[in-house]
């Protein structure tokens, strides 16, 4: 795992594989406890291409200097993604 929040991915290879492909992310917070968005695809197999662009928040907790995942939430599709973010502009709209 990384020690800097700057240096966590959500890359995963396999057999020279990379199964998981990280497209970009954003850090909403960091220190002991960090969050990060992520946009990603993943190796489809069958069709040997990437599928999708699909979205994960996740957790992570520095301990022993490292960084280790404490949770995710991957969002399922883009239609829930464009609920979370009208419920978070309606609710931020508010103050």
């Amino acid at each position: 795992m990384a020690s800097d929040v700057n240096d966590i991915t959500i890359d995963y290879e396999e057999d020279d594989v990379l199964l998981v492909k990280e497209l970009d992310k954003e850090i909403l917070s960091k220190g002991a406890w960090a969050t990060i968005i992520f946009k990603f695809q993943q190796w489809d197999k069958a069709k040997e291409q990437y599928g999708k662009e699909q979205f994960t928040i996740r957790r992570y907790r520095k301990m022993s200097g490292n960084y280790n995942q404490q949770s995710k939430f991957n969002i399922s599709s883009f239609d829930q993604a464009q609920k979370i973010i009208d419920a978070l502009q309606k609710w931020t709209s508010q103050e």
